[in-house]
């Protein structure tokens, strides 16, 4: 019997329900049943997730529940995943990324550049903060927590006039139709990994990895190993304003990352093209060249 574990939430109980049905499909004789492990986040959902001390708040207990042999497979949103993960463990399968880009959801407008000057927009991103505010310096933006139906409710009960989520959580839970307008890459670009699924093993677990090994998809796997490098150089977690987008073409890979103040006023963003085999290499270089341009600057000013 293979046990997947997995948060809660809606979301995440259809990103698992998706691996489980993948590995049925595989092996239709097999035994796979789900077990939801509740995580820090979950357990104070009204928390915000922006301190330095929330790195890992929705992966943490699915990692102890691994090692310690209650489960044998966890399933994260990949951007959830810190960069640095216990030895013990490590992503067995990365499959296809369903859309990386960012979700603008208002209720009776269609696109950001309509809102009033003044708007509130929630996010609990400063990554996406930033971003906003570098398009938007006019608008006002608040923390919001909760599951995708959670901020929906409090947009539609007026707290906001806009929220930003990622489209591909709302794209797996259905609810393609709220979205008001995908953000162009142009004018945001993603957390590092965002919309692609990271299953995580226990390194000496041979059966599970055999389960999900066929789900891995080559191409989204290099493009986010060289997303998570790109992370690892710039010194951050999921909590900085920093994001990165790695794309396939048929010239190598392109790399486009950014650091940005997270009042939107300096931004270093950058790209490169490189060969795949390259692209963790050349990720390193890229954050380099960011840092060197100011970025170093902008994150150290956020420990102060």
């Amino acid at each position: 019997m293979i046990i997947i574990g997995s948060r809660g939430s809606a979301l995440a109980l259809a990103q698992t329900g998706w691996v489980r049905a993948q590995i049925l499909s595989r092996f239709p004789g097999a035994e796979v049943t789900v077990k939801v492990i509740k995580t820090s986040a979950d357990s104070n959902p009204t928390a915000s997730i922006r301190a330095a001390s929330s790195v890992g708040v929705f992966v943490k207990e699915l990692e102890k529940a691994l090692m310690e042999k209650e489960i044998d497979i966890a399933v994260h949103s990949m951007k959830d995943l810190p960069t640095a993960i216990p030895s013990a463990l490590r992503i067995a399968a990365v499959p296809e990324r369903e859309d990386a880009r960012d979700a603008f959801i208002a209720e009776k407008i269609t696109s950001l550049s309509e809102l009033p000057p003044g708007s509130i927009v929630g996010t609990g991103s400063i990554r996406r903060q930033a971003q906003l505010l570098a398009l938007r310096p006019d608008l006002r933006i608040m923390d919001i927590r909760g599951n995708v139906d959670t901020r929906l409710k409090k947009l539609r009960n007026g707290a906001y006039d806009a929220v930003v989520l990622a489209c591909a959580g709302l794209k797996r839970l259905g609810l393609q139709n709220r979205i008001s307008a995908p953000l162009d890459l142009a004018q945001m670009l993603p957390a590092p990994g965002q919309g692609a699924l990271a299953l995580e093993v226990r390194d000496d677990d041979v059966e599970s990895t055999r389960a999900v090994s066929a789900l891995n998809h080559s191409p989204t796997a290099t493009a986010i190993s060289a997303e998570r490098q790109f992370l690892h150089q710039m010194g951050g977690g999921c909590n900085v304003p920093v994001a990165v987008y790695a794309r396939m073409n048929p010239n190598g890979v392109e790399i486009e990352g950014l650091v940005a103040s997270p009042d939107g006023r300096r931004i270093i963003r950058d790209s490169l093209l490189q060969n795949a085999e390259m692209a963790d290499e050349a990720a390193v270089v890229l954050a380099d060249r960011i840092l060197r341009a100011g970025g170093r600057e902008i994150l150290d000013a956020l420990l102060l």
